[in-house]
């Protein structure tokens, strides 16, 4: 299990790219995504009650993870998946997700004043160097269906950042506690904020197919419930640095996913962009 839990992990990971995608041609991805985490939040729920652990207390610890919650899926999952929503290819999009450790150094040095290293510097020009070389063919495109708008690009670039802050909102020492009672806290920050995004930015589209209800499925039980029991397991069994190696195959691993399934495609110098960020982003972690 040792050996093959980073690995299930990772190809776990990149799935959620692909049914991001798939669920666009089915249902709106806010009121989706909002089903989604009050699924969720009522399973870790109904485990937290079961077993009778301890439930966050205290209107500080409490905040946190209702921040946490709306940071990491609320507003990172919610505009990424909108974003695939309006053509951004899913494999871009988990690239784009990639260059999480380049968004927390930017962080480091812009609000935290830290200082880094000369080959993190270097990472950081790759890393977004290589996207650049992705997201350009798309944008020299004119005004069609292939072209990528500015607020596309927008929603998928805030949508790491939030990532990024809610992971540093996560490892504040204020939110901890018992994975299950504190992971159904947090979905209902992810509720609340996919609900308003739902209200202003969504449409009532919802076809109720058995492929529909298929992703809402594999979305609570395998990416939610799954995927996140998987990384408290390897954190736990001390398997996270080899976790954060393989998880820069992520980005070629959900493109050639896409390509089977969708269609999707990459040209050249696309191509070299992927191997240049990853280049970027694996420089910037050493």
């Amino acid at each position: 299990m040792t050996a093959i839990a980073p690995l299930l992990f990772v190809v776990i990971w990149s799935t959620g790219f692909l049914v991001g995608r798939g669920v666009s041609a089915h249902a709106d991805p806010f009121w989706f995504l909002a089903v989604r985490f009050i699924g969720v939040a009522l399973l870790f729920g109904a485990a937290a009650l079961w077993a009778r652990v301890e439930w966050p207390r205290g209107p500080r610890r409490i905040a946190l993870h209702l921040v946490a919650g709306a940071l990491m899926s609320g507003l990172y999952v919610g505009p990424s998946w909108w974003a695939m929503a309006q053509g951004l290819p899913s494999g871009v999009m988990a690239l784009i997700g990639a260059l999480q450790p380049l968004f927390t150094a930017l962080i480091a040095v812009t609000l935290l004043g830290g200082r880094l290293r000369a080959a993190t510097w270097a990472g950081l020009a790759l890393g977004f160097s290589g996207v650049a070389m992705v997201l350009w063919p798309r944008l020299a495109v004119s005004a069609g269906a292939a072209g990528l708008s500015l607020p596309v690009l927008l929603a998928a670039a805030g949508s790491i950042l939030a990532l990024t802050v809610g992971s540093m909102v996560q490892k504040s020492p204020l939110a901890t506690g018992d994975l299950r009672s504190a992971s159904a806290v947090q979905n209902v920050g992810a509720i609340a904020v996919l609900v308003f995004m739902a209200l202003v930015f969504g449409e009532p589209r919802w076809d109720g197919s058995p492929l529909l209800w298929g992703y809402l499925a594999y979305a609570v039980l395998v990416l939610s419930i799954g995927g996140a029991t998987l990384l408290i397991w390897l954190m736990r069994h001390g398997e996270a640095t080899r976790t954060a190696a393989l998880v820069l195959a992520v980005p070629p691993l959900s493109a050639l996913q896409a390509w089977w399934i969708f269609g999707e495609t990459l040209t050249g110098l696309q191509i070299v962009g992927f191997v240049v960020a990853i280049l970027g982003v694996a420089l910037a972690r050493r």
